[in-house]
């Protein structure tokens, strides 16, 4: 880590432990204390463009602007909105939280007692997920005390508004289109009082309506996008309000009939896009008490305004997802590539890159680094040697010792490896990526290459990659000599430990199952795992091999030594006997 983030972190975190202080003096009405705790925090968080915290202060501003002067009420609103997009925006539940807070705290101030208890509400939900900010005990105490106030004054099925709240607030931050169409299709049920309501969406290469979940038909239903109720709803953009089903020509009884469904009232309404496009179509069925009303319409169409733009934002999610996946799949094949016209200049060490992969990867999971983190690591490895491509032949594919004039100039294969990659027009990750690939002969005490870091200031995913490196270096076959025995591979491991090695870091590796360690092996041999020996490697650590083979061979029993003579035959990927090791 550099100078410049280890002060731009310093920052952050001062940045968020004002803003705590800042939410702990406001839940004890400490209002001026916390307006400046708030000050301070903000501008921190503007200058490092933190978009998290950022959102949570909006939040608090808003409440402490109302608290000021009751007369900013639609300022301190937009500004709990602003923070609520944001923090849609970041998918982060802990400040959605305090959003919902906010709004709940205004909308209680303006008197709007049903919808603060909707918001409240929402905010406890969350809370029960992430609650960093503990604020479970003061949105407890805020439901508690308007939950009095808003009983018998207003109902979901009486106030249009509130229905249209709540499915706002159901809906906006969900992405998951199967998901997103369930919660639509409940929502709208419960609002509208129907029994039963399907969304269908519109698929264009098909020129189909479909839809993932039907209450209370667990299936996906298909037809034509000009059949039915529904499709006529699509095709012409009209609204259909059916009040006696069987008795209107343009209802098909053939799916009551199946199912043994009596269906009653129907209303049938397009679902539109921000741009009036139809996209889709409500179908409602059953109205719980009469027929649907010109009001049921009226909601009806705001729902379906709300809900045709949650569905569309859905749709695009789902499209760039699959092309980030198809992006993703094309860099990686990428890597690959690159990492395998090393391989093609030097068939000795085929598959050192992938190996070297494979055991960073062991190291960092064991460790718990989340998926970000290990994928780094991952590609760091890939490519931790594609500096080679700038070694000479004579030098990279040499048998025997190299000169000191050999040694150095294939030491400069990570300071090229350097050069390549900071040359790619890359992420803020990838640029991880190159820092982590060039800092692999970088050792603890500070006498490796080629910038000569030191102990942390070697990036974690370097100091990984120098045990994994180091590792299949010395376990694999090369032009010169045959695989090491794995004995001597762990002593130098432990013995380097707190000079090359990061010591914390060998001891997890040391740690690492055995048959996790095979399958990297089996990546050069021709043998497979089979799966009673996979099962019997699993009960052995590498530290628990390094321990039998200090013992004295003849004291060793059946188990130890069968371990012992599993583990050495896929070592070196043939059996081993007396003769082979005096060999």
């Amino acid at each position: 880590m550099d100078i410049t983030e280890e002060i731009k972190l310093k920052d952050l975190v001062y940045a968020e432990d004002l803003t705590k202080s800042a939410i702990n003096e406001f839940k004890k009405n400490n209002y001026s204390m916390s307006e400046n705790l708030l000050t301070e925090a903000l501008s921190i968080l503007q200058e490092n463009k933190e978009s998290r915290l950022f959102s949570l202060c909006l939040a608090l501003k808003s409440l402490l602007l109302y608290i000021k002067d009751k007369s900013n009420y639609e300022k301190a609103l937009s500004l709990a909105n602003d923070a609520k997009y944001l923090a849609i925006y970041l998918n982060d539940k802990t400040v959605r939280v305090f959003v919902e807070f906010a709004f709940g705290f205004l909308y209680k101030a303006d008197k709007n007692y049903e919808l603060a208890r909707l918001a409240f509400e929402t905010a406890k939900n969350l809370a029960f997920k992430s609650d960093e900010l503990n604020l479970l005990d003061v949105i407890n105490f805020n439901l508690t005390e308007i939950q009095s106030i808003s009983n018998g004054l207003l109902s979901n099925k009486g106030d249009p508004l509130v229905a249209l709240v709540k499915i706002s607030q159901s809906i906006s931050a969900e992405t998951n289109i199967d998901q997103l169409i369930k919660t639509i299709a409940e929502e709208t049920k419960e609002a509208i009082q129907a029994d039963r309501c399907t969304v269908f969406l519109y698929d264009e290469e098909t020129n189909e309506l479909w839809s993932k979940v039907a209450l209370g038909e667990d299936a996906e239903i298909r037809f034509p996008a000009d059949k039915g109720l529904a499709g006529h709803c699509f095709k012409t953009g009209e609204t259909i309000n059916i009040k006696d089903a069987y008795n209107d020509p343009r209802f098909n009884p053939e799916i009551d009939n199946k199912t043994g469904y009596k269906t009653k009232t129907i209303l049938c309404m397009p679902i539109k896009n921000l741009q009036q496009k139809i996209i889709g179509a409500f179908q409602v069925l059953n109205k719980l008490e009469g027929c649907f009303s010109d009001l049921d319409e009226d909601l009806m169409v705001a729902i379906g305004s709300s809900a045709g733009i949650a569905l569309e934002n859905a749709q695009l999610f789902k499209t760039q997802q699959k092309m980030l996946e198809e992006q993703k799949i094309v860099f990686d094949s990428f890597i690959e590539t690159l990492a395998a016209s090393i391989d093609a200049r030097d068939k000795i060490t085929a598959g050192h890159s992938l190996r070297v992969k494979m055991y960073s990867s062991l190291i960092a999971k064991s460790m718990g680094l989340n998926d970000s983190e290990i994928n780094i690591i991952e590609k760091a490895a890939i490519l931790h040697d594609i500096g080679k491509i700038g070694i000479r032949d004579a030098v990279l594919q040499k048998e025997g010792r190299l000169t000191p004039e050999e040694y150095e100039h294939i030491q400069s294969h990570v300071e090229i490896t350097h050069d390549i990659l900071q040359r790619i027009h890359m992420s803020d990750d990838f640029k991880k990526v190159t820092e982590i690939a060039c800092s692999h002969h970088e050792k603890v005490d500070g006498t490796g290459y080629y910038r000569n870091l030191s102990g942390e200031d070697i990036p974690l995913g370097g100091r990984i990659l120098a045990v994994a490196d180091v590792f299949d270096a010395i376990t694999s076959k090369r032009h010169y000599r045959d695989k090491m025995p794995i004995i001597k591979v762990m002593n130098i491991l432990i013995q380097d430990s707190g000079t090359h090695f990061d010591t914390k870091l060998v001891n997890i590796f040391m740690n690492l199952h055995c048959d996790d360690i095979i399958e990297v092996f089996l990546t050069e041999n021709h043998l497979d795992l089979k799966e009673s020996d996979k099962q019997f490697l699993s009960n052995y650590t590498m530290k628990d091999l390094y321990d039998i083979l200090n013992l004295d061979p003849d004291t060793l029993d059946n188990t130890q030594q069968n371990f012992v003579s599993m583990f050495n035959m896929y070592y070196y990927g043939y059996e081993i006997t007396e003769d082979t090791e005096n060999a």
